[in-house]
């Protein structure tokens, strides 16, 4: 079964925390898929992972470039798996209905924006219904990761 993450955003926004999450991914070797709802949101993010450090950057690419299913890390709309990840991120509420293809699911929600908290909530009851292992992380106030 997949497993399914639920990372609780407060104390430190997406834009810092999905890069560290990524990171980690790709020490392990992992492929990613990051998916939006939002093309602006893809933009952005493709902006910020060529930039958010200057010692280095994520390499990456979004589903509108040539060659995409090459890319380690590929920014989407779509709920296709162009670059054979093994990680799916969802993010600004998006989803997809089969969780299958993946060893890990993260789902990342804002913890101040209520209509992400009732999405992660009927996320979670999916995922538990259809089976799959499901972890719950919550941020401290130094901004590191707690299961609970």
């Amino acid at each position: 079964m997949t497993e399914v993450f639920f990372y609780h955003l407060q104390s430190r926004p997406l834009e810092a925390a999905l890069p560290q999450l990524l990171e980690k991914c790709l020490e392990r070797g992992w492929r990613c898929t990051v998916q939006s709802s939002s093309p602006e949101r893809i933009e952005a993010l493709d902006q910020l992972l060529w930039t958010y450090d200057e010692a280095s950057f994520l390499p990456h690419g979004t589903d509108r470039q040539p060659d995409s299913g090459r890319q380690p890390i590929l920014l989407t709309t779509s709920e296709s798996n162009p670059n054979g990840a093994t990680v799916r991120f969802f993010i600004d509420s998006a989803s997809a209905p089969d969780l299958s293809p993946y060893a890990r699911v993260i789902h990342l929600f804002d913890g101040n924006d209520s209509d992400a908290l009732d999405h992660a909530r009927t996320a979670w009851r999916e995922a538990r219904s259809a089976g799959h292992d499901v972890a719950y992380w919550q941020q401290g106030p130094d901004g590191r990761w707690q299961r609970r």
